[in-house]
Protein backbone atom coordinates (compact mmCIF):
# COMPACT_ATOMS: atom_id res chain seq x y z
CA UNK A 1 0.00 0.00 0.00
CA UNK A 2 1.19 3.51 -0.81
CA UNK A 3 2.52 5.72 1.96
CA UNK A 4 0.70 9.03 2.36
CA UNK A 5 3.09 12.01 2.58
CA UNK A 6 2.96 15.81 2.58
CA UNK A 7 3.05 15.88 -1.24
CA UNK A 8 0.61 13.03 -1.82
CA UNK A 9 -2.47 13.31 -4.02
CA UNK A 10 -5.81 12.96 -2.22
CA UNK A 11 -9.29 12.28 -3.57
CA UNK A 12 -12.17 13.47 -1.35
CA UNK A 13 -15.83 12.44 -1.64
CA UNK A 14 -18.92 14.02 -0.04
CA UNK A 15 -22.46 12.56 -0.22
CA UNK A 16 -24.05 13.42 3.12
CA UNK A 17 -27.27 14.93 1.79
CA UNK A 18 -28.30 16.26 -1.63
CA UNK A 19 -24.93 17.26 -3.09
CA UNK A 20 -22.63 14.79 -4.78
CA UNK A 21 -19.14 16.27 -4.55
CA UNK A 22 -15.54 15.32 -5.23
CA UNK A 23 -12.28 17.19 -4.76
CA UNK A 24 -8.62 16.53 -5.49
CA UNK A 25 -5.60 17.81 -3.55
CA UNK A 26 -1.90 17.67 -4.39
CA UNK A 27 -0.29 18.36 -1.06
CA UNK A 28 -2.03 21.43 0.38
CA UNK A 29 -3.05 22.67 -3.07
CA UNK A 30 -6.68 22.18 -4.09
CA UNK A 31 -6.70 21.11 -7.75
CA UNK A 32 -10.43 20.50 -8.28
CA UNK A 33 -13.69 20.91 -6.39
CA UNK A 34 -16.76 19.61 -8.22
CA UNK A 35 -20.30 19.80 -6.80
CA UNK A 36 -23.53 18.45 -8.28
CA UNK A 37 -26.70 19.66 -6.53
CA UNK A 38 -29.81 17.55 -6.84
CA UNK A 39 -32.71 19.56 -8.31
CA UNK A 40 -35.19 16.68 -8.03
CA UNK A 41 -36.15 17.69 -4.47
CA UNK A 42 -37.44 21.14 -5.40
CA UNK A 43 -40.86 19.81 -6.42
CA UNK A 44 -41.30 18.24 -2.96
CA UNK A 45 -40.22 21.27 -0.95
CA UNK A 46 -37.50 19.32 0.84
CA UNK A 47 -35.00 16.50 0.50
CA UNK A 48 -36.49 13.05 -0.09
CA UNK A 49 -33.89 10.61 1.34
CA UNK A 50 -34.57 7.72 -1.06
CA UNK A 51 -34.37 10.00 -4.10
CA UNK A 52 -31.17 11.52 -2.76
CA UNK A 53 -29.55 8.08 -2.43
CA UNK A 54 -30.56 7.09 -5.95
CA UNK A 55 -29.24 10.35 -7.36
CA UNK A 56 -25.87 9.77 -5.67
CA UNK A 57 -25.67 6.28 -7.20
CA UNK A 58 -26.37 7.72 -10.64
CA UNK A 59 -23.97 10.66 -10.32
CA UNK A 60 -20.98 9.75 -8.17
CA UNK A 61 -18.91 8.05 -10.85
CA UNK A 62 -19.24 11.01 -13.20
CA UNK A 63 -18.47 13.57 -10.49
CA UNK A 64 -15.30 11.75 -9.38
CA UNK A 65 -14.23 11.38 -12.99
CA UNK A 66 -14.82 15.09 -13.65
CA UNK A 67 -12.79 16.06 -10.57
CA UNK A 68 -9.87 13.91 -11.72
CA UNK A 69 -10.06 15.38 -15.21
CA UNK A 70 -10.12 18.96 -13.91
CA UNK A 71 -7.15 18.19 -11.68
CA UNK A 72 -5.35 16.48 -14.58
CA UNK A 73 -4.74 13.46 -12.34
CA UNK A 74 -4.85 9.78 -13.29
CA UNK A 75 -6.32 7.21 -10.89
CA UNK A 76 -2.93 5.53 -10.54
CA UNK A 77 -1.52 8.76 -9.09
CA UNK A 78 -3.95 8.97 -6.16
CA UNK A 79 -2.35 8.17 -2.80
CA UNK A 80 -5.35 8.30 -0.47
CA UNK A 81 -9.09 8.89 -0.18
CA UNK A 82 -11.17 10.88 2.32
CA UNK A 83 -14.93 10.35 2.51
CA UNK A 84 -17.78 11.72 4.61
CA UNK A 85 -19.18 8.98 6.85
CA UNK A 86 -21.31 11.05 9.29
CA UNK A 87 -23.65 12.76 9.95
CA UNK A 88 -26.25 12.88 7.20
CA UNK A 89 -28.81 10.80 5.36
CA UNK A 90 -27.81 7.20 5.98
CA UNK A 91 -28.57 6.00 2.45
CA UNK A 92 -26.61 8.86 0.91
CA UNK A 93 -23.65 8.25 3.23
CA UNK A 94 -23.62 4.54 2.41
CA UNK A 95 -23.31 5.35 -1.29
CA UNK A 96 -20.27 7.56 -0.71
CA UNK A 97 -18.49 5.39 1.84
CA UNK A 98 -18.94 2.17 -0.13
CA UNK A 99 -17.79 3.85 -3.32
CA UNK A 100 -14.68 5.18 -1.55
CA UNK A 101 -13.91 1.79 0.00
CA UNK A 102 -14.25 0.13 -3.37
CA UNK A 103 -11.77 2.53 -4.93
CA UNK A 104 -9.38 2.08 -2.01
CA UNK A 105 -9.39 -1.69 -2.47
CA UNK A 106 -9.08 -1.43 -6.24
CA UNK A 107 -6.18 1.04 -6.09
CA UNK A 108 -4.59 -0.38 -2.89
CA UNK A 109 -4.54 2.99 -1.10
CA UNK A 110 -5.70 4.13 2.36
CA UNK A 111 -9.18 5.58 2.94
CA UNK A 112 -10.14 7.68 5.95
CA UNK A 113 -13.62 8.63 7.25
CA UNK A 114 -14.36 12.31 7.91
CA UNK A 115 -17.08 13.86 10.03
CA UNK A 116 -19.11 16.30 7.94
CA UNK A 117 -19.46 18.82 10.79
CA UNK A 118 -15.71 18.81 11.34
CA UNK A 119 -15.34 19.59 7.66
CA UNK A 120 -17.35 22.77 8.19
CA UNK A 121 -15.51 23.61 11.42
CA UNK A 122 -12.13 23.61 9.68
CA UNK A 123 -13.27 24.75 6.22
CA UNK A 124 -11.87 28.33 6.57
CA UNK A 125 -8.35 26.88 6.35
CA UNK A 126 -9.03 26.29 2.65
CA UNK A 127 -8.63 30.04 2.16
CA UNK A 128 -7.25 31.48 5.41
CA UNK A 129 -4.04 29.57 6.05
CA UNK A 130 -3.01 32.09 8.72
CA UNK A 131 -6.09 31.44 10.87
CA UNK A 132 -4.91 30.66 14.39
CA UNK A 133 -6.33 28.59 17.23
CA UNK A 134 -8.33 28.93 19.36
CA UNK A 135 -11.44 30.21 17.61
CA UNK A 136 -15.20 29.96 17.88
CA UNK A 137 -17.01 28.10 15.11
CA UNK A 138 -20.68 28.75 14.43
CA UNK A 139 -21.90 25.96 12.15
CA UNK A 140 -25.24 26.75 10.51
CA UNK A 141 -26.45 24.32 7.87
CA UNK A 142 -29.68 22.73 6.73
CA UNK A 143 -29.58 20.05 9.39
CA UNK A 144 -27.24 21.39 12.08
CA UNK A 145 -26.77 24.48 14.19
CA UNK A 146 -24.01 24.41 16.79
CA UNK A 147 -21.39 26.55 18.44
CA UNK A 148 -17.94 25.09 19.14
CA UNK A 149 -14.76 26.27 20.79
CA UNK A 150 -11.94 24.99 18.58
CA UNK A 151 -8.55 24.50 20.22
CA UNK A 152 -6.72 22.61 17.46
CA UNK A 153 -7.18 20.02 14.73
CA UNK A 154 -7.18 17.49 17.55
CA UNK A 155 -9.60 19.08 19.98
CA UNK A 156 -12.80 21.11 19.89
CA UNK A 157 -15.60 21.48 22.42
CA UNK A 158 -19.27 21.80 21.49
CA UNK A 159 -20.72 24.64 23.57
CA UNK A 160 -24.29 24.25 22.38
CA UNK A 161 -26.53 22.81 19.67
CA UNK A 162 -30.13 23.30 18.60
CA UNK A 163 -32.90 21.69 20.67
CA UNK A 164 -35.19 21.32 17.67
CA UNK A 165 -34.98 22.82 14.18
CA UNK A 166 -31.64 23.94 12.79
CA UNK A 167 -31.47 27.45 11.34
CA UNK A 168 -31.48 26.05 7.81
CA UNK A 169 -34.54 23.93 8.56
CA UNK A 170 -36.33 27.01 9.89
CA UNK A 171 -35.60 28.87 6.67
CA UNK A 172 -36.83 25.95 4.56
CA UNK A 173 -40.03 25.41 6.55
CA UNK A 174 -40.92 29.11 6.63
CA UNK A 175 -40.30 29.36 2.89
CA UNK A 176 -42.59 26.39 2.31
CA UNK A 177 -45.36 28.00 4.41
CA UNK A 178 -45.05 31.11 2.26
CA UNK A 179 -45.21 29.14 -0.97
CA UNK A 180 -41.64 29.97 -1.94
CA UNK A 181 -39.19 27.62 -3.62
CA UNK A 182 -36.70 25.12 -2.22
CA UNK A 183 -34.11 25.52 -0.83
CA UNK A 184 -35.79 28.15 1.30
CA UNK A 185 -32.74 30.04 2.55
CA UNK A 186 -31.90 31.82 -0.72
CA UNK A 187 -35.59 32.55 -1.36
CA UNK A 188 -36.09 34.15 2.05
CA UNK A 189 -32.84 36.08 1.67
CA UNK A 190 -34.00 37.43 -1.70
CA UNK A 191 -37.46 38.46 -0.50
CA UNK A 192 -36.09 39.89 2.76
CA UNK A 193 -34.13 42.51 0.84
CA UNK A 194 -37.47 44.08 -0.15
CA UNK A 195 -39.12 43.75 3.27
CA UNK A 196 -39.17 45.47 6.65
CA UNK A 197 -37.22 43.46 9.26
CA UNK A 198 -39.18 45.17 12.04
CA UNK A 199 -42.66 44.56 10.64
CA UNK A 200 -43.21 41.58 12.95
CA UNK A 201 -41.62 40.94 16.34
CA UNK A 202 -40.94 37.24 16.04
CA UNK A 203 -39.56 35.37 19.09
CA UNK A 204 -35.83 35.01 19.73
CA UNK A 205 -35.92 31.76 21.71
CA UNK A 206 -33.17 31.23 24.32
CA UNK A 207 -31.43 34.46 23.32
CA UNK A 208 -31.10 35.51 26.97
CA UNK A 209 -30.38 32.03 28.32
CA UNK A 210 -27.03 31.54 30.01
CA UNK A 211 -26.28 28.50 27.87
CA UNK A 212 -25.32 28.41 24.19
CA UNK A 213 -28.18 26.28 22.92
CA UNK A 214 -30.53 27.26 20.10
CA UNK A 215 -34.23 26.78 19.33
CA UNK A 216 -36.12 27.81 16.20
CA UNK A 217 -39.37 25.81 16.37
CA UNK A 218 -41.16 28.64 18.19
CA UNK A 219 -40.27 31.02 15.39
CA UNK A 220 -41.81 28.66 12.85
CA UNK A 221 -45.04 28.54 14.88
CA UNK A 222 -45.14 32.33 15.20
CA UNK A 223 -44.71 32.78 11.45
CA UNK A 224 -47.57 30.37 10.80
CA UNK A 225 -49.78 32.43 13.11
CA UNK A 226 -49.02 35.62 11.18
CA UNK A 227 -49.75 33.91 7.87
CA UNK A 228 -53.09 32.63 9.13
CA UNK A 229 -54.13 36.16 10.15
CA UNK A 230 -53.84 37.39 6.58
CA UNK A 231 -56.08 36.69 3.64
CA UNK A 232 -54.88 34.11 1.14
CA UNK A 233 -53.08 34.68 -1.18
CA UNK A 234 -50.61 36.84 0.71
CA UNK A 235 -49.62 40.11 -0.96
CA UNK A 236 -45.99 40.28 -2.07
CA UNK A 237 -45.32 43.08 0.41
CA UNK A 238 -46.50 40.92 3.34
CA UNK A 239 -44.38 37.97 2.16
CA UNK A 240 -41.31 40.21 2.01
CA UNK A 241 -41.99 41.64 5.47
CA UNK A 242 -42.41 38.16 6.97
CA UNK A 243 -39.19 37.00 5.31
CA UNK A 244 -37.26 40.03 6.53
CA UNK A 245 -38.62 39.76 10.08
CA UNK A 246 -38.06 35.99 10.34
CA UNK A 247 -34.56 36.29 8.92
CA UNK A 248 -33.77 39.06 11.40
CA UNK A 249 -34.94 36.87 14.29
CA UNK A 250 -32.76 33.94 13.21
CA UNK A 251 -29.69 36.07 12.58
CA UNK A 252 -30.18 37.96 15.84
CA UNK A 253 -30.04 34.75 17.86
CA UNK A 254 -27.05 33.33 15.95
CA UNK A 255 -25.01 36.50 16.38
CA UNK A 256 -26.01 37.08 20.02
CA UNK A 257 -25.05 33.56 21.10
CA UNK A 258 -21.72 33.72 19.28
CA UNK A 259 -20.87 37.13 20.68
CA UNK A 260 -21.77 35.96 24.19
CA UNK A 261 -19.37 33.01 23.83
CA UNK A 262 -16.62 35.25 22.45
CA UNK A 263 -16.87 37.49 25.49
CA UNK A 264 -17.08 34.64 28.00
CA UNK A 265 -14.05 32.75 26.69
CA UNK A 266 -12.02 35.74 25.55
CA UNK A 267 -11.93 34.65 21.91
CA UNK A 268 -11.29 37.24 19.18
CA UNK A 269 -11.54 34.89 16.17
CA UNK A 270 -14.89 33.65 14.89
CA UNK A 271 -15.61 31.21 12.07
CA UNK A 272 -19.08 31.06 10.50
CA UNK A 273 -19.61 28.09 8.17
CA UNK A 274 -22.29 25.86 6.68
CA UNK A 275 -24.92 26.58 4.05
CA UNK A 276 -26.67 29.31 6.05
CA UNK A 277 -23.40 31.25 6.23
CA UNK A 278 -24.18 32.29 2.66
CA UNK A 279 -27.07 34.41 3.98
CA UNK A 280 -26.38 38.05 3.18
CA UNK A 281 -27.87 39.45 6.40
CA UNK A 282 -25.86 37.05 8.56
CA UNK A 283 -22.66 38.06 6.79
CA UNK A 284 -23.52 41.74 7.06
CA UNK A 285 -24.30 41.52 10.77
CA UNK A 286 -21.08 39.64 11.58
CA UNK A 287 -19.07 42.20 9.61
CA UNK A 288 -20.65 44.98 11.68
CA UNK A 289 -20.00 43.13 14.94
CA UNK A 290 -16.39 42.49 13.92
CA UNK A 291 -15.75 46.19 13.40
CA UNK A 292 -17.56 47.21 16.58
CA UNK A 293 -16.06 44.56 18.87
CA UNK A 294 -12.61 44.32 17.30
CA UNK A 295 -13.09 40.68 16.28
CA UNK A 296 -11.80 38.71 13.33
CA UNK A 297 -14.58 36.93 11.45
CA UNK A 298 -13.83 34.23 8.88
CA UNK A 299 -16.62 33.14 6.53
CA UNK A 300 -15.85 30.76 3.64
CA UNK A 301 -16.49 31.77 0.05
CA UNK A 302 -19.83 30.70 -1.40
CA UNK A 303 -18.38 27.53 -2.98
CA UNK A 304 -17.18 26.34 0.44
CA UNK A 305 -20.32 27.31 2.42
CA UNK A 306 -22.56 24.54 1.16
CA UNK A 307 -21.68 20.84 1.29
CA UNK A 308 -18.45 20.28 -0.62
CA UNK A 309 -15.65 17.76 -0.84
CA UNK A 310 -12.83 20.29 -0.47
CA UNK A 311 -13.49 20.66 3.25
CA UNK A 312 -13.65 16.86 3.60
CA UNK A 313 -10.30 16.57 1.85
CA UNK A 314 -8.78 19.22 4.12
CA UNK A 315 -9.64 17.24 7.26
CA UNK A 316 -8.95 13.86 5.63
CA UNK A 317 -5.48 14.93 4.57
CA UNK A 318 -4.64 15.90 8.15
CA UNK A 319 -5.91 12.55 9.43
CA UNK A 320 -3.95 10.54 6.88
CA UNK A 321 -0.77 12.43 7.75
CA UNK A 322 -1.13 12.31 11.54
CA UNK A 323 -3.52 9.47 12.35
CA UNK A 324 -3.63 7.14 9.36
CA UNK A 325 -6.50 4.70 9.48
CA UNK A 326 -5.91 1.80 7.14
CA UNK A 327 -9.02 -0.11 8.18
CA UNK A 328 -12.10 -0.45 6.00
CA UNK A 329 -14.26 -1.26 9.02
CA UNK A 330 -15.68 2.23 9.59
CA UNK A 331 -19.42 2.64 9.07
CA UNK A 332 -21.75 5.37 7.85
CA UNK A 333 -23.79 7.02 10.60
CA UNK A 334 -26.71 9.47 10.38
CA UNK A 335 -25.96 11.14 13.73
CA UNK A 336 -23.41 13.65 14.95
CA UNK A 337 -21.57 12.20 17.94
CA UNK A 338 -20.32 14.83 20.35
CA UNK A 339 -16.55 14.79 20.97
CA UNK A 340 -15.27 13.57 24.30
CA UNK A 341 -14.96 17.12 25.67
CA UNK A 342 -18.48 18.48 25.24
CA UNK A 343 -18.47 21.60 27.39
CA UNK A 344 -15.89 24.32 27.74
CA UNK A 345 -15.24 25.01 31.41
CA UNK A 346 -12.55 27.68 31.41
CA UNK A 347 -11.50 30.66 29.30
CA UNK A 348 -9.11 29.89 26.47
CA UNK A 349 -5.73 31.46 26.39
Amino acid sequence: MKAFTEDSILLAIETSCDETAAAVFRGERLLANVISSQVVHAQYGGVVPELASRAHVQTITFIVREALEQADVYPAEIDGIAVTNAPGLIGALVVGTNFAKGLAVRWNIPVVPVNHIEGHIYSPFLEHHALEFPYLALIVSGGHTLLALVHSFEHYEVLGTTRDDAAGEAFDKIAKMLGLGYPGGPEIDRHARKGNPHAYQFPRSLIHAKNFEFSFSGLKTAVRGVIQRHQDPLPESIICDICASAQEAIVDVLVAKTLKAARKFGIARIVVAGGVSANSRLREWFEQIARKEGLQVFIPSMEYCTDNAAMIGLVGRYKLLHHPNLSLQFLASPTFVLPQHQTASSPAS
